[in-house]
């Protein structure tokens, strides 16, 4: 279906398998691209490159998958070399990441370099490896799923914050040096989403309080104006609206989707 915006592009998703990667992952192949998943965990790569092709079939797109690791260079060179021959890599999205919760007196070094690693190593390697072939045509889109941890600060999360915001500068720096050659660089920045990892979140408040799980999910949505988490298709769509080729104007930003949370 080549009326469809992004008909024709490959578009590449770290942590693709589930949460926000999936969702991202979805809004792509329903505006035409071809997409590769990308993640460690090569059974669930599997399942969800299964039921993502009844979507990419009606489509005339398709779905694969690579599994590497983004904090390892060369995992992710070889990864992003093999996942080539599903045709250029047009669009990157930096999806993968965690977030280890911990006073900032109980942050390890182990626990800093991780959080390090995961969030924004992981950024630097997958950009470093897609942007050739962008600048080669003089076309890309790379989109950093940060964090509005990325923009203010919380407790108890001092290393994943840190790394959210070395995010954010990556993106503006990135965004700078390749704003004349038809790539763009921005970054998504979800308040807490109905993922993993606010599954986790609540999981800690409850053991730690002594919270129900509705008291828990409702602490974590009272700093959203809007009184509720983001679901992971809210966080898609911006993702997939800055490949448009019409959001080529959209250059160095920092998104939140958080219902007000951040302005």
């Amino acid at each position: 279906m080549g009326g469809l915006p992004l008909s024709g592009k490959h578009a590449l998703v770290t942590g693709g398998a589930r949460g926000i990667g999936a969702a991202c992952a979805q809004a792509l192949l329903l505006r035409g691209a071809r997409v590769t998943l990308a993640g460690r965990d090569a059974q669930a790569l599997l399942a969800a490159v299964e039921s993502m092709s009844a979507i990419a079939q009606p489509l005339g797109g398709a779905v694969a998958m690579q599994v590497l690791d983004v904090t390892d260079e060369e995992s992710v060179r070889s990864g992003f070399a093999a996942a080539a021959c599903f045709g250029r890599i047009d669009i990157l999205v930096n999806n993968a990441g965690q977030a280890a919760p911990a006073p900032f007196g109980k942050t390890d070094a182990a626990l800093w370099q991780r959080m390090l690693d995961v969030n924004l190593t992981g950024t630097f390697h997958c950009a470093q490896a897609a942007l050739p072939g962008m600048l080669e045509a003089k076309w890309g889109r790379i989109v950093n799923v940060a964090s509005t941890a990325g923009l203010v600060g919380y407790r108890y999360v001092s290393a994943y914050v840190a790394a959210k915001h070395g995010v954010i500068g990556l993106t503006r720096a990135l965004a700078l040096e390749v704003a004349t050659k038809g790539v763009t660089v921005n970054a998504v920045c979800p308040g807490y989403t109905e993922t993993d990892i606010v599954r986790e979140a609540v999981a800690n408040i409850v053991a730690r309080t002594g919270r129900s799980e509705d008291e828990a999910r409702a602490e974590l949505a009272a700093g959203n104006p809007q009184k509720r988490l983001v679901q992971s298709e809210e966080v898609a769509s911006a993702v997939a609206w800055l490949c448009l080729p019409e959001a080529g104007a959209m250059n160095g930003q920092s998104v939140a989707v958080a219902g007000g949370e951040v302005m």
